[in-house]
């Protein structure tokens, strides 16, 4: 009899815990998903679950845990995130990157990330209607106390940083758990 009432206990458990893996699979698949770096972008994870899947954004998420940033990344935030890809990485000059993940420069590194976030959650429209509202531009703040530009041109958005370098944003509106994500072409740099 106990050992009925036993299988019975473990066939329910499993019933249970199979249940529930696919009811939260079920939803993921149902969530409005975009596609970065051959991965979709879930929604209901946030800004480092979702960025340590694409496979253009791992000098960013290198970058992310040398300077110690995963925690906060992983808060509630909101944040936005203008995240460079690999290939924004790969326009600075020979050695910058290398550089910067040094343990010397780890609190440059952070002012370098912290740049490319701003409190709050701004989708494309919300940055689209300040850029309307300024006549063309959009002075944007960044955590770390520096100042963006964001502008259009042709119906893409750019941001320029202080130093006058653009990036383009490639894939805008890659929303997270605990912000949003606009994907750009250039690592943008505060002023020094």
């Amino acid at each position: 009899m106990k050992k009925i009432k036993l299988f019975t206990s473990i066939i329910l458990l499993a019933t249970f815990t199979i249940g529930t893996n696919t009811i939260a699979q079920s939803k993921m698949k149902k969530e409005d998903t975009k596609m970065v770096g051959g991965a979709p972008m879930y929604p209901s994870k946030n800004i480092v679950e979702n960025a340590v899947n694409s496979k253009d954004h791992t000098t960013l998420v290198a970058a992310v845990k040398a300077a110690g940033l995963v925690d906060v990344l992983m808060s509630e935030g909101p944040f936005t995130v203008f995240a460079p890809t690999n290939d924004a990485f790969g326009k600075l000059p020979k050695g910058t990157v290398e550089n910067l993940l040094k343990e010397e420069n780890i609190s440059t590194l952070q002012t370098v990330l912290k740049y490319h976030v701003v409190a709050g959650k701004w989708s494309a429209s919300d940055v689209m209607g300040m850029i309307k509202k300024g006549d063309g531009k959009a002075k944007i703040e960044t955590v770390s106390g520096g100042w963006l530009t964001a502008w259009t041109k042709g119906g893409d958005v750019y941001i320029t940083d202080e130093n006058g370098n653009t990036a383009k944003v490639t894939i805008a509106d890659v929303n997270q758990s605990n912000g949003v994500i606009h994907v750009v072409d250039t690592v943008l740099l505060p002023k020094s």
